[in-house]
């Protein structure tokens, strides 16, 4: 059973069985629907201060609010969808209109920003089921290039654009909700919810009931002190598909739990792929082999690099993108070894030192994977003592470990 089925059957009201990790995924997928004009917006307005301009959010339009059926009726409804499966995302949504558990739910404080400039691109929106508790949801990335380049920022630029307005939209929806809080997104969209729910006052803190990143990448190392994590000890519900790669990425205080999928490699970071048991995901022990691996060899290939560095090796890996003549990053990051052949021929054709940068980068992750393939060879005929590398995760009575990943 997956995403969809839960929705099609589970009709309990949120009474009789209470918030769980399959819904936050649900409303997660329906953030990456583009709502104006569904959605009663969240407005902001600019202040002031000499030169510099600060951006402020402004508390929503009092009483308005709208459901998933209101979406069905958009006048642009076949411009909706956005991401890497939009046709997931329509399916999504026609199932939360149907569904007796999330039907009645109100949408509202609907923002979307896009900046190509500052390299951003943010959405969110909050659902409230009557006065018992809210959804604060947070957009992955949609398929933008302006999108995927804010994620690569992520890797040595702290915090990014999308990070900063989550906290104030957090800060600014909270007053006028219910008490109960939970917030979440998947993949972006999970980073900029547990980022908003890190940096949040501990007057928003204390109402959150729980973080749900779902494969949501991590943060640059160094950005969050052990005593950051502390106030949400125990509430940051973190899952991983098998096969993860974009929920590995960067640093994490908190042990993911590792969901089965249905779909192979890169595949496994859509949501929809992942298999459902009752109210529930379908839990594995760890992680495959593959998943560690790449994990191990991204981290020690970006451990090489110092943040200018690694700022150039992403400028160039953008020309290149630019110049591969992609309409949009569905058609980069979804090809697999066709995208690689297209990003290798659309080298050639940036400046040469862009071209040398990136030859040299890739040249470098080629040989750190052979030698960690080598290493996880030798640990593999190697007999594992007790208390040695491989253990499966073991998580917390409540699926949240306690202890550092990594």
């Amino acid at each position: 059973m997956n995403i969809l089925d839960y929705l099609a059957t589970e009709f309990a009201a949120f009474e009789e069985k209470p918030f769980n990790p399959v819904d936050s995924a649900a409303l997660s997928q329906f953030c990456m629907v583009r709502a104006e004009g569904v959605v009663p917006a969240l407005r902001e307005r600019r202040t002031f201060l000499g030169l510099k301009t600060i951006v402020e959010n402004l508390l929503s339009p009092v009483g308005h609010s709208a459901r998933f059926v209101d979406a069905l009726r958009a006048e642009l409804f076949d411009d909706m969808f956005t991401g890497l499966v939009p046709g997931k995302i329509k399916e999504n949504l026609f199932a939360l209109a149907a569904s007796p558990r999330f039907r009645d739910m109100r949408l509202r404080d609907y923002l979307s920003l896009f900046d190509t400039d500052r390299q951003m691109q943010f959405a969110a929106m909050t659902f409230v089921h009557k006065k018992e508790f809210a959804y604060v949801g947070f957009r992955g990335t949609d398929a933008s290039f302006t999108g995927w380049r804010e994620n690569f920022n992520m890797v040595y630029d702290a915090p990014v654009p999308a990070q900063e307005q989550a906290v104030r939209y957090l800060e600014a929806v909270a007053p006028r909700l219910p008490k109960r809080l939970f917030v979440g997104g998947h993949s972006k969209g999970g980073n900029l919810a547990l980022y908003a729910a890190l940096r949040a006052k501990p007057a928003v803190q204390d109402r959150i009931e729980r973080v749900f990143t779902h494969d949501g990448p991590g943060f640059k190392a160094g950005m969050f002190a052990p005593a950051d994590w502390a106030p949400l000890e125990g509430r940051i519900h973190r899952t991983v598909p098998q096969d993860s790669v974009v929920g590995l990425l960067m640093e994490s205080h908190v042990p993911p739990r590792v969901v089965r999928s249905t779909a192979k490699g890169i595949d496994q970071h859509s949501v929809f792929s992942w298999e459902v048991a009752g109210d529930d995901f379908l839990y594995l022990e760890g992680l495959t082999d593959g998943a560690q691996l790449a994990d191990a060899v991204l981290t020690e290939w970006l451990a090489q690099f110092s943040d200018e560095e690694v700022a150039v090796v992403v400028d160039a890996f953008f020309q290149a993108v630019e110049a591969s003549g992609a309409r949009d990053a569905t058609e980069v990051f979804s090809g697999g070894a066709k995208s690689i052949a297209l990003l290798g021929e659309a080298a050639k054709n940036v400046d040469g030192e862009a071209r040398d940068v990136l030859a040299e980068a890739l040249g470098s992750l080629a040989e750190v994977a052979a030698r960690e393939a080598t290493h996880g060879l030798l640990q593999w005929i190697t007999p594992k003592g007790k208390g040695q590398a491989g253990a499966a995760v073991n998580p917390s009575e409540d699926g949240v470990s306690k202890t550092p990943s990594r």
